[in-house]
């Protein structure tokens, strides 16, 4: 079962930490190879979705997601554009710190869409797969279908359209 929560502790090195669950219960282990997004994205306080199993040593996570929220602090989104951004900031020549800009545009495009109560179509698809990967879901799709098919390119190719 999809689950949320808080992550409490990620030690990135050591590639492992706990999840405080929203509903309560026991802190849940998170380990770095079941991390969806960059391990550098998981921080303390983060909220995430997980889906949690029986450990050998208790509750384990596994599929671990970041939930991305709208800023309480910006009015009107800015996608791509934080404090101190412009002109100034943009050298030409000058290299992107380490990646974290696109990470910060990444953020903000997911919070934009949260905030407007939108999915993008990778979320979408990656929503369904949870779903579809639930056990009783899993056998409610086995009975009724043979196969499941996604058109991924169903916008921009025009076979379909006839």
């Amino acid at each position: 079962m999809l689950k949320t929560g808080k992550i409490l502790r990620f030690d990135e090195v050591r590639g492992y930490g706990f999840i405080v669950p929203n509903e309560g219960g026991e802190d849940v282990f998170m380990h770095a190879n079941d991390l969806v997004d960059e391990k550098y994205l998981y921080q303390s306080g983060r909220e995430v979705e997980f889906f949690e199993e029986m450990g050998e040593k208790g509750p384990k996570a596994s599929q671990i997601r970041l939930v991305y929220r709208s800023s309480p602090r910006r009015s009107t989104p800015a996608v791509g554009f934080g404090p101190g951004a412009g002109p100034a900031r943009v050298r030409r020549g000058a290299a992107p710190p380490d990646g974290s800009a696109a990470a910060v545009l990444l953020t903000e495009y997911l919070a934009l869409l949260d905030a407007q109560g939108s999915l993008d179509y990778a979320e979408l698809v990656h929503r369904a797969v949870l779903l579809a990967e639930e056990p009783e879901t899993a056998r409610q799709l086995a009975e009724t279908y043979d196969a499941v098919y996604v058109d991924e390119y169903q916008d921009t190719d025009p076979a379909p359209a006839g």
